[in-house]
């Protein structure tokens, strides 16, 4: 792979345009059985898989795994709704970089919009018509860093031998391109465990209020 070869930087921004976030208008707005479910993400999100057409996008067992922690409201009906959709969309692209219960304390604000009425003010379709807009602007300004990263990568290891010097750079690119994944996830954690810390007080709160009323209703 020889880092000078703009072939390179054109082909890492091509498989940017791969990370197609689904249109709202896109998901279905009728209620789906299980295999039309994972019918519906495969065909949508195959392109943004490593190995399309052999890494699987979504099974049964990872929906099943998925409701066992409490990521996802059960089934109606053994039917799944277009609520249930949109959290099995965050699902797929959170877990790629956070851990299941990471996940869990992220969607908690979230999964209290499963369900609401069209006519009650920010339903799950608002929340998530607003985050792929601010996906969507997010990608050019991620063209930009990559590019300059890139642009960085090839002025380094300037004077090694010939044999090892675009490998060098390549190490570079990636290592730069790793350590900002790095300290964004160190970040992402931090403010979960804010998250967590916050939400398990306000559960505490609201056991000792239940306990309260209890031992009013019995006195």
């Amino acid at each position: 792979m020889t880092l000078d070869n703009e072939d390179v930087l054109n082909s890492i921004m091509a498989s940017l345009g791969r990370i197609d976030n689904i249109q709202l208008e896109d998901i279905p707005g009728i209620d789906l059985y299980m295999d039309q479910l994972t019918t519906f993400m495969e065909e949508k999100l195959r392109k943004t898989t490593r190995y399309p057409g052999e890494d699987k996008v979504l099974t049964k067992t990872m929906i099943n795994n998925y409701a066992k922690n409490d990521l996802l409201p059960p089934p109606v009906r053994k039917k799944y709704s277009k609520d249930h959709l949109i959290l099995l969309i965050f699902i797929y692209y959170y877990k790629s970089v956070l851990s299941i219960n990471d996940i869990q304390t992220l969607l908690e604000p979230v999964k209290k919009k499963f369900h609401l009425s069209d006519t009650e003010a920010l339903t799950l379709s608002d929340i998530y018509k607003t985050i792929c807009g601010q996906d969507d602007e997010e990608v050019s300004f991620l063209k930009e860093d990559i590019t300059r990263k890139f642009k960085m990568s090839q002025k380094v290891f300037a004077d090694a031998p010939e044999e090892t010097k675009d490998e060098m750079q390549l190490f570079s690119f990636i290592s730069l391109l790793s350590y900002d994944v790095y300290v964004k996830k160190l970040i992402i954690e931090k403010l979960l465990d804010n998250c967590k810390a916050e939400q398990e007080q306000t559960k505490a709160k609201d056991r000792t209020k239940n306990e309260k009323k209890s031992k009013e209703r019995h006195q």
